[in-house]
């Protein structure tokens, strides 16, 4: 089959950018090879002799050959460059990467650093290092290095940051990758489009700022050469004979030129092909049983959670977006958790992931996973459990993807990690899993790119991601928001086989209830942070007894809806986690609401079917459940 040729050589200016590119590489190997020593020959009875058939570009103070110099020149001028901005791209990758690898404060002390260093024009920060270090090729190779990091340190931890909270890292941390892995391959190459583009109009500025200081007599020093020592060389006959600083003037413009254009092409490419590969961890990689951990007494309590708080420092005082919420869920049970956005579902079920990062603080009575205390204890070790005991569906499939990694690579990293498996187990591991959850031609897919597939079948590979392990838990954070009804089915479908199969205990969070009820034996809806009702799904349409829960059932469409009737709403909005009021939450949206609700929270306590937090237990449900549940 005929290779197509790479995508940079598809453009014109990628031809015309690496042909240039070769052509200076050429030079700079050649060149001093050939005529090394006719640049350096000195004929005293031809000095300053202007352009002639002999010497195109004339001749200096000394009888050299100018051309023959500007081309020899060619490899310390580019050797220097390249030298330069790679110490001065690597030490601004190293100053962008730290914030995202440190804890929180001594990131910041990174980030001020460096916004201070911002803060000093690049030339002056030059001049000031290449003075303070010496004059010396190894001072200005130093000074301009130093001086071009601060802007590529923003820049990286800019674009790191943003992809850093993607769902496809936080996947990669519930797997339990290390952290300098997960940024060297999953958020470095997503940012590589524009950090290439930067490099390579860095390394022009690198170009022209090390001829600048040879052109000053503090870069290159006699007897070695270069296209600014040339010029500064040039300039003192410049009138007599122009082509003696115009010859390394066309050398500086003509690389310039080579740089930036090559990398304008590459950049289009870089960013979905690049792949950096890593070395293994030097961690012994060991497979971890998830019932090895696991108790005697009551082993089919997978998790156990009691009295979960989440808080986070506010303006006035912690903000706490969850309060005292309570869950166990036992082998084989599927439980869901239904409210409203803001009502605390995903950040309990990153809680329980060990994804809430700092400065958020999580505590807890008790936090049990495969009875296994993830309040201490070493954070190795429950990254090892949580990595092939836990799996997790996000929302978005597309996000929760990394989208310039193979589907094979990122199903496989966590059991190469984990469980000590080969490339080629893993990759046969995938397949299977790939098989399990129904989709066709596994081995085709797995050499596929997120984009590749469908919003269904992303989602599937998102769960067989999970199945990599033994999962003995499986948290679906509205798994089948973004996919049509069809697919939607199918999705809940397959959790659903997976359950019954495997015995794996599933926690549900969606806004819908009438998924979370068509799906799930238990049912606890939230509200601002808190469990306000704990009831069997069987139970949820006729027995529910708060107004809120109530009021999300009102909300829901059904069959015999009145198409010309406006859709039911709740009144009012949720709560700001940041100004819980007194009482009970609900209180100024409720059609129930007395003084008692506004001035003392109530707690939850036994119901008809289970537990409600509410004053109006004992009430008689309304004649009209959507016309008294909403507002």
């Amino acid at each position: 089959m005929r290779r197509r040729r790479p995508e940079v050589l598809r453009t014109p200016l990628g031809i015309v950018g690496i042909t240039l590119l070769v052509i200076l590489a050429l030079l700079a190997v050649l060149a001093p090879l050939v005529w090394g020593d006719r640049a350096t020959a000195t004929h005293t009875d031809n000095m300053l002799a202007g352009p002639s058939p002999e010497h195109w570009a004339g001749t200096d103070n000394l009888g050299r050959d100018i051309l023959f110099r500007t081309l020899v020149a060619t490899r310390l001028s580019i050797v220097l460059t390249l030298a330069a901005t790679i110490f001065g791209v690597g030490l601004g990758l190293l100053l962008g990467m730290a914030p995202l690898l440190l804890p929180r404060r001594l990131g910041r002390l990174v980030v001020a650093f460096v916004n201070v260093l911002l803060g000093f024009p690049s030339l002056l920060m030059v001049l000031f290092l290449a003075v303070i270090l010496g004059v010396s090729t190894t001072s200005a190779l130093l000074a301009i290095g130093i001086a071009i990091a601060p802007p590529f340190a923003r820049l990286v931890y800019a674009l790191g940051a943003g992809v850093a909270e993607r769902d496809f890292v936080a996947a990669a941390r519930i797997a339990g990758v290390h952290p300098l892995r997960i940024m060297v391959r999953h958020v470095l190459p997503n940012i590589a489009e524009p950090l290439v583009v930067n490099a390579t109009v860095t390394a022009s500025s690198v170009l022209l700022a090390f001829g600048g200081l040879s052109f000053l007599g503090i870069g290159v020093q006699a007897p070695q050469f270069d296209w600014g020592r040339l010029m500064q060389d040039g300039l003192a006959i410049i009138y007599d004979n122009p082509l003696a600083a115009l010859a390394p003037g066309v050398a500086f413009v003509l690389t310039g030129l080579a740089l930036n254009l090559t990398g304008e092409a590459a950049a289009g490419t870089f960013g979905a092909k690049s792949r950096i590969r890593t070395t293994r961890s030097l961690t012994e990689r060991r497979s971890v049983s998830p019932r090895s951990n696991t108790r005697d007494a009551d082993t089919d309590l997978v998790l156990d959670v009691r009295d979960l708080e989440i808080a986070f420092p506010g303006p006035y005082g912690p903000v706490s977006p969850v309060r005292g919420v309570s869950i166990a869920l036992r082998a084989g049970e599927a439980v869901g958790i239904v409210g409203e956005s803001g009502s605390g579902k995903s950040m309990t079920a990153l809680a329980v992931a060990q994804l809430v990062e700092e400065p958020g603080r999580v505590t807890a009575e008790r936090l049990t996973f495969c009875a296994t205390d993830l309040r201490s204890g070493r954070r190795t070790a429950h990254d090892a459990l949580l990595g092939t005991s836990l799996a997790v569906v996000f929302q978005d499939p597309m996000t929760s993807l990394n989208p310039v990694m193979r589907l094979g690579s990122q199903l496989g990293e966590a059991a190469r990690r984990h469980q000590g498996l080969t490339r080629r187990q893993a990759s046969a591991r995938a397949a299977d899993r790939l098989r399990a959850v129904h989709l066709s031609d596994p081995e085709r897919r797995l050499r596929q790119y997120p984009h590749e597939f469908s919003g269904g079948m992303r989602q599937r590979a998102m769960i067989a991601m999970g199945l990599m392990g033994t999962p003995r838990l499986i948290v679906a954070d509205e798994p089948t928001t973004a996919l049509d009804m069809t697919v939607q089915r199918q999705v809940l479908d397959l959790l659903q086989e997976i359950r019954r199969k495997h015995g794996t205990a599933l926690l549900l969070i969606s806004h819908d209830v009438s998924v979370v009820s068509s799906i799930c034996e238990r049912v606890l809806v939230m509200y601002a942070g808190r469990i306000v009702e704990d009831l069997p799904a069987a139970d949820l349409y006729t027995q529910a007894r708060h107004p809120y829960t109530r009021a999300l059932i009102g909300a829901v469409p059904e069959m015999t809806t009145d198409l010309d009737a406006p859709l039911a709403t709740i009144a009012g909005q949720p709560v700001d986690p940041r100004h819980v009021p007194d009482g009970c939450a609900f209180a100024a949206r409720c059609p129930r609401v007395t003084d008692r609700c506004r001035q003392e929270e109530p707690t939850l306590q036994a119901g008809p079917a289970g537990t409600v937090a509410c004053w109006h237990v004992g009430d008689p449900l309304p004649a009209e459940t959507k016309e008294v549940a909403v507002g």
